[in-house]
């Protein structure tokens, strides 16, 4: 139905800059809130940042907040994540998601998926 493509991982250094891109096709892109959501080896899935319909809104995880924004272009019906300041931590396997009736945190608020694109920090 809602098909989502991940792009723009690879390895940055510490203190170091990446801009992840999901590519949406099969459904009305400007429809949907999205979201990332990213999976650490070894740990749950979490929440990472939203944007609503339009592009008003915005939530971030604590853990992001001041480092990493959450954006969108529906009329190119992209979704980014530019990511400042890396951190180890930050390493994982980054998901883009969409929802047509959920805007939140929760991992299964999100009925689409993207297949993942991998972020490695090194120090």
């Amino acid at each position: 139905q809602v098909q989502l493509v991940e792009s723009g991982g690879g390895l940055v250094q510490a203190g170091g800059s990446l801009r992840l891109s999901c590519a949406a096709s099969g459904g009305t892109f400007s429809s949907t809130m999205m979201a990332w959501f990213r999976q650490a080896p070894g740990k749950e899935r979490e929440f990472v940042a939203a944007i609503s319909r339009g592009g008003g809104s915005t939530i971030y995880a604590d853990s992001v907040l001041g480092r990493f924004t959450i954006s969108r272009d529906n009329a190119k019906n992209m979704l980014y994540l530019q990511m400042n300041r890396l951190k180890p931590e930050d390493a994982a396997v980054y998901f883009c998601a969409a929802s047509g009736s959920y805007y939140g945190r929760l991992e299964s608020g999100y009925n689409y998926w993207g297949q993942g694109t991998q972020v490695i920090v090194s120090s």
